[in-house]
């Protein structure tokens, strides 16, 4: 029994370090991706249910709401998205999200999507 078999102290704390540096990015990373998933649900539903010829000020005041209702208050739908109504709706949602992550260290996550009115119709 000279030499002892195992994980030492050190390969442990290195272990938990890494799930721990795992966990932190899963938090910062989990809440803006399921309100991104949720903007795009709500976009395809209204979308899907709204009129061929509502204005796009009209769509975003319901988006507005639908967000509110929703508990998606980190971004307001007038800047993450431009609406325009040309043969049905087209909605080009872009923005980003700046979130801290560990001292002057920042994640940036970017979402890009495009819908039209007649293509999510026609699903």
């Amino acid at each position: 029994m000279r030499h002892q078999k195992g994980a030492s102290y050190i390969a442990i704390l290195f272990a938990v370090i890494g799930i721990a540096f795992i966990i932190k990015i899963a938090v910062a990373v989990w809440g803006p991706y399921l309100d991104d998933r949720l903007i795009n649900n709500q976009i395809e539903e209204q979308l899907l249910n709204g009129q061929k010829n509502m204005t796009p000020a009209k769509f975003v005041q319901e988006m507005d709401r639908r967000l509110s209702m929703n508990n998606v208050s980190d971004v307001k739908f007038a800047d993450i998205a431009q609406v325009t109504n040309v043969s049905g709706i087209q909605v080009n949602k872009d923005y980003e999200i700046r979130k801290p992550f560990l001292l002057n260290i920042d994640i940036v996550l970017k979402f890009e999507k495009r819908f039209d009115q007649s293509s999510v119709q026609a699903k």
